[in-house]
Order: C-alpha cells, then structure tokens, then sequence
C-alpha cells in the first residue's frame, strides 16, 4: 500500500500508517480526496455515475410536522468521481456525517451504496434505484435476531427540489413511515 503513503504527499504518513493499520487506508484517501485535498484530480464523470451528480450542492432541509419552532437542516453534499466510484462527503448543519460511496451495479439507474461514518465505521451495503425522478435507497439491518428493512424514497421535483419519505419495515412488505419533507437547493 505505498500508493497511499504517496497519496498524502509523505507529510501525513504517521496518519496514513494507523489508518493502513486499522484495515481503512483506502477510506482515508477518498476522504482526504473529497474534503479538498490535491492528490487526486477530479476524474470525468462516467455515464452511468453521471445522475448521481444531482446530489451536488448545499440543500436546505424541512421536515414535514416539525411544528412551528422547527428549524431546517443545512445539509452539503461535495461530490465527485473518483475511478470507478462516485464520492459525497455529506454534512448536516456544518457537522460531518458521512461519506457517501456509490458503484456502479451493472445495470442502468441501479447502484451499490456504503456509508461510512466519522469514526470510520461502514453502515453496510444498501442499493439505490434511480427511475426517472424517482430515487428509492433500500437497505436492512439485523439486531438481536431482527432484521429491519429501511426505504428512503427521494422524489426530485425538479432540479432543485426534492421531496423525501424514510419509511421502515419488518419484512420488506409492509412500510410504516417514520418522517418526510422537502430539500430545497440553495447552491450548487
């Protein structure tokens, strides 16, 4: 893994050595790539990751039934390609909460997701299916024996609106939603 000892330009090699250490080298330097770092060059980005690009920008948040003391979230998606992989390091009112790693699955608006967490910790692999304006994330996790089935349905209005609903179920059957609202574009 010199590679990634050469990614950091040397300067960051006692950090690169824990990270190569504690198995996530690689995640670092995706890290390092999409929170501004000059390593990496932004890669074009290939057809079949170029709807991921809607994503891009600074989003406001509303959830729907928040009342009227609620304020909107401040969400911020940096994306980018990255060889095969198409990047977001996703904030939540200037708080780092993951970065966002989408592949290819092979077939046209199906894509393989992971989540990775600021303690470098991975959420597992989801799937994203993109049918027209319509995205729709599933995922499950088993805990203590149960296996829960999550659905995040985003509807793009168009360019700069999106309409969400995160719903869960017991059996990938029967969904009860637990909240939606709408993101508003602020800036790409």
């Amino acid at each position: 893994m010199a590679w990634l000892e050469n990614c950091l330009c040397g300067t960051l090699n006692v950090v690169s050595r824990f990270f190569r250490s504690a198995g996530i080298g690689t995640v670092f330097c995706l890290l390092f790539a999409v929170s501004g770092g000059t390593a990496f060059a932004a890669a074009p980005v290939n057809s079949a990751l170029e709807p991921l690009m809607a994503y891009q920008g600074t989003w406001q948040v509303t959830r729907t039934g928040g009342g009227a003391t609620a304020k909107p979230d401040r969400l911020v998606n940096r994306c980018m390609a990255l060889g095969i992989y198409f990047v977001c390091d996703q904030s939540v009112n200037d708080k780092p909460t993951a970065l966002l790693v989408f592949l290819s699955a092979g077939q046209p608006g199906h894509y393989h997701t992971q989540s990775i967490l600021p303690e470098g910790r991975a959420t597992g692999l989801d799937d994203l299916q993109i049918s027209g304006n319509r995205w729709t994330f599933t995922s499950r996790r088993h805990l203590g024996g149960n296996t829960t089935y999550f659905r995040n349905t985003n509807v793009f209005t168009d360019a700069n609106h999106i309409h969400f609903e995160n719903a869960q179920s017991p059996n990938g059957k029967d969904w009860t939603v637990q909240e939606s609202g709408d993101e508003t574009r602020l800036s790409r």
